[in-house]
């Protein structure tokens, strides 16, 4: 399965999650109070929350923020109630385009996100309509420079925690696992003290489109904008070879 990364170089990616961070904490403050509601605010029983919380950490997002969401989450009876919605469309060129959104107005994201594709050349289609060309995989991004461990090294413990499958990159390594296994790769790497880039359940394309045209760039990069800027967005999955 090597060969399929497309993550973009790691101090690229901290350059712009440090620049996107206040998107970021929203993103994963949406995310936190979702899991308290459904399973409960003690990550100990709650293994969704604990993959929050790591995903949390991972973006550098302080301990004292974490729990007093955590804490607003579990003791707030009428805290907003967020929806989840996915929607699938086609950007310029065929590329496929999947929009993960946390809601409490389904109206008004719909039309954000309608927005968004219209501006870009693109189209929303109906659900199913991309997502088969995805696979769901929890994903997991190790720099090469904050990791003391040989690559060997550093894939047994994976593997034998029950990860699918390692790939070395040229500043780093992604390690991808079943949805159902991320949970415990990721505490097991987290049990060694390996610090990870990013550690998160997401959607990996199993072919590439390439945009050629300089147009078709634009108007790929105007979706990915206007859905970025959108607080109900918490996540973009496209298959753009960039």
């Amino acid at each position: 399965m090597s060969g399929h990364s497309k993550f973009a170089n790691i101090k690229h990616k901290k350059e712009k999650n440090d620049a996107a961070k206040g998107k970021i904490f929203t993103i994963i403050g949406r995310e936190i109070a979702v899991a308290v509601k459904e399973g409960g605010p003690d990550p100990n029983n709650n293994s969704k929350l604990r993959d929050v919380i790591a995903k949390a950490k991972a973006n550098n997002m302080p301990n004292d923020t974490i729990e007093r969401g955590i804490k607003k989450a579990a003791g707030d009876a009428n805290s907003v109630n967020y929806v989840s919605i996915t929607y699938e469309g086609y950007g310029p060129n065929g590329t496929a385009i999947i929009v993960d959104a946390l809601t409490d107005n389904k109206n008004r994201t719909a039309s954000n996100v309608r927005n968004a594709f219209t501006k870009g050349g693109g189209n929303v289609g109906t659900t199913g309509c991309v997502s088969f060309m995805f696979d769901q995989k929890g994903q997991i991004i190790i720099d090469k420079e904050e990791c003391e461990l040989e690559a060997d090294d550093l894939m047994m413990i994976a593997l034998d925690a029950g990860a699918e499958d390692f790939t070395e990159e040229e500043d780093s390594f992604e390690i991808l696992t079943s949805p159902e296994d991320f949970s415990a790769v990721r505490e097991a790497l987290e049990g060694e003290k390996i610090p990870m880039v990013s550690a998160e359940v997401t959607m990996v394309p199993q072919t590439w489109v390439e945009l050629n045209s300089e147009e078709d760039i634009k108007k790929m990069n105007r979706i990915l904008d206007l859905l970025d800027e959108d607080d109900d967005v918490q996540a973009v999955y496209h298959n753009w070879d960039e």
